[in-house]
Parts: structure tokens; sequence; C-alpha cells
């Protein structure tokens, strides 16, 4: 009797264990930290930076896309690292945000900006399809629905130093 009791409870146990192995296991998912500092160099702030912006052209046709040059001078007194990632194109239109580059994470992009002649500027083209962004990230801005005729005014500006912000550029939709 002892011999089936102890079969059966061993039995009943394997069945119990096997049927735990077949259920998902919860994974607990963490924030990835952010990368550690290990320069010494500090970020470029609003007083150590000039941006300005220029358009290719001044009038883009409804559903077309304009070409912009960002340019950014360093003008400060110790060198200093400006993520090019954090460099922002903002269309408007009277107090209405239409379009904005960082609706969608961007790779960091660190770039030194020093006073010597080499790496005092850096620029990048900048490009906008004529599009509106929303609340989310698209990818595929052929997706977003575009902007009607109108004036429009472009500007840059630094995401964590929002003192640093370019002269406006007035752009014309026909």
């Amino acid at each position: 009797v002892s011999l089936v009791v102890f079969c059966v409870y061993s039995l009943g146990r394997g069945v119990v264990d096997g049927m735990s192995l077949l259920r998902p296991t919860p994974i607990a998912r963490e924030s990835v930290p952010a990368p550690k500092k290990t320069s010494g160099v500090n970020d470029c702030g609003a007083s150590d930076v000039k941006l300005s912006l220029t358009a290719a052209s001044q009038g883009v046709p409804v559903g077309g896309s304009l070409d912009f040059t960002a340019s950014i001078s360093y003008e400060g007194t110790s060198s200093c690292l400006l993520d090019l990632s954090d460099v922002v194109l903002t269309v408007s239109s009277g107090d209405q945000t239409i379009y904005s580059s960082d609706s969608c994470p961007a790779d960091p992009n660190r770039q030194l900006l020093a006073k010597t002649s080499d790496m005092n500027r850096t620029s990048q083209k900048m490009t906008w399809g004529t599009s509106r962004t929303g609340d989310q990230c698209v990818e595929d801005q052929s997706k977003l629905p575009k902007v009607g005729r109108g004036t429009y005014t472009a500007q840059l500006s630094l995401k964590n130093a929002h003192k640093a912000v370019s002269d406006p550029v007035t752009i014309q939709v026909q």
C-alpha cells in the first residue's frame, strides 16, 4: 500500500511540475541606462552655439519637399560635445506647430566643437516633406498628411537648450 501511495504521489508531483514548465514565464524589462560620459567634456549649451537655417528655396509646391541646411557655429569658451540628433527643425503656422523633426527618436551623433579652425562649425542637411507630424512617431514620412497652401515658418532649436534658436525662415507652400 505504501508503495502504491508513493508511486501515485510521485506521478502527481511530476505532472504538476511538468505543467508549470509549459506556462509562460513573465519577463521583467528594465530600461537601458544612459551611457556614461567618459570624456570629461561638457555638453554644449545655448551659450556655446549659434544656430542658423537656410532653405534651398523660399517656395515649395503642395506635396513637395524642401531641403534646409542647418549650420551650427561654436561660440563657447571651452570645448563641448553637441549631439546632432538634438538639433530640431520645427515648422509652424502662426502659433501652431505643423512639423517637428524630433517626433521620432534619432540615433545619437555626438560631435566635438572647439575653437580650432576645423572644429568650430558643423552643418547638416534636413528635409521637410511638407507634411504634418503628430503625437506619434511615423517612420515613413510619405504616410503623413500634407499641409495645404500657405505661409509657414521654419526654425532650428536645440532640444535641451531652449534659448538656442535660429532666426526664422519664411516658406511659401504653393
